[in-house]
């Protein structure tokens, strides 16, 4: 009896530290590096945002695991960036990292993504040569070419012969300045000279007079999200609109979160992205009701549609493993995937690891008493042109 029952205790000893590696495996962490103070503060509660109500909406659990999600707030800042990631790796043992409100970031979290064979879903740093930096980079945000060509475009088949460009001083606004030049004069326009302000404690309004003097056409410009209503504010007292010369901008400047702040003085602004919160389809109005209901009634922006979509990503390579982790299982699973996003039609290109969103060309306009981006021309999804 004795023997019997040593025997059974033995065995059951056995099964449960027999379980114990299992039951580790049950979670899957993400670790979500965003700048949640600081500057770009909008930036990291508009990530984060999208990202929660991804899992308020479709559930915490996937393909038999539980995923949780582990936010890091950088504060912009790359060394910060990168410190927080080596911490998320081999303290929070974190299976994905995930965010990267700017360029920099991206690029100090890319040796250590590689070293450690983690994915790293990049939802928005957009210069073009960051996914090559790791291979377990994906992106699910956008590019400056993807952005800047198409209001490049819409400018040279709008009467604009001249331009002055107006970029912030890091990689991003330089693919901007380059790529916006680059197609705006291959059709035929001139840009009579590329400015750039400061990222950190931006003051443009020596730079806007500089513009303002050169009488140019068109103004274009691009700030990271979140420094849209500054700039704004100083292009209105110089009143650009009574001189005659348009304000053209990527997404990033009109951005949804800041818009309404901005007041009507921007009314008729055209702009070019992927993302807008008044986008008409069945996806983005479930998206914005979504994430309304988990942020207080904040509206999403391009960096929350992000934080959505990243989310998706991540989930859908975990049913295609069956829930297994590892880092090069999950990066192949990422690679290829299309679906309809609260954007539009979405894909991860298979050989870039590059996301192919759809952009729209848009204008500000007022409907219920609220400043919108309306899309008025749908360009549908466009690779990023640099990559061949």
């Amino acid at each position: 009896m004795k023997r019997t029952q040593i025997l059974a205790a033995a065995t059951l000893a056995a099964m449960v530290v027999g379980s114990l590696p299992v039951l580790a495996q049950q979670t899957v962490k993400v670790g979500l590096i965003v700048p949640m103070t600081g500057q770009q503060a909008s930036t990291g509660r508009q990530l984060e945002g999208g990202a929660r109500a991804f899992q308020q909406q479709f559930g915490k659990t996937v393909a038999g695991v539980n995923v949780e999600i582990v936010v890091k707030d950088d504060t912009g800042v790359a060394d910060v960036s990168k410190r927080l990631a080596q911490e998320l790796v081999v303290n929070d043992k974190v299976s994905v990292l995930a965010g990267f409100g700017l360029t920099p970031i991206a690029m100090a979290v890319g040796p250590v993504a590689t070293q450690a064979k983690v994915p790293a879903v990049i939802m928005t740093a957009a210069t073009s040569i960051v996914v090559e930096q790791s291979p377990f980079f994906i992106r699910v945000g956008r590019t400056m070419p993807q952005m800047t060509f198409p209001i490049a475009d819409w400018s040279a088949k709008n009467g604009i012969k001249t331009a002055v460009t107006l970029v912030s001083d890091y990689a991003p606004g330089i693919d901007a300045e380059k790529f916006f030049k680059q197609r705006f004069e291959e059709s035929g326009g001139k840009v009579l000279d590329s400015l750039r302000a400061p990222l950190a404690s931006p003051d443009f309004a020596p730079f806007l007079q500089r513009a303002k003097d050169l009488k140019p056409d068109a103004l274009f410009l691009f700030v990271p999200s979140g420094q849209g209503a500054t700039l704004m504010k100083q292009v209105i007292d110089r009143d650009f609109a009574g001189a005659k010369i348009r304000v053209i901008a990527t997404g990033d400047v009109t951005d949804d979160d800041l818009l309404n702040d901005m007041g009507d003085s921007v009314l008729g602004m055209i702009t070019s992205h992927d993302y807008s919160a008044d986008h008409n389809s069945p996806e983005n109005k479930v998206f914005v009701e979504a994430f309304k209901k988990a942020n207080n009634n904040l509206r999403p922006n391009m960096m929350a549609v992000a934080g959505w979509d990243g989310m998706r990503v991540i989930y859908e390579a975990l049913k295609k493993t069956n829930g297994d982790a590892n880092g090069q299982k999950l990066v192949d699973a990422m690679k290829g995937q299309k679906w309809v996003s609260p954007r539009g039609p979405m894909e991860i290109d298979a050989a870039t690891r590059e996301a192919i969103p759809p952009m729209y060309i848009r204008k500000v306009e007022k409907k219920n008493g609220e400043l919108y981006n309306v899309e008025f021309e749908d360009l549908g999804p466009i690779k990023d042109p640099t990559h061949k």
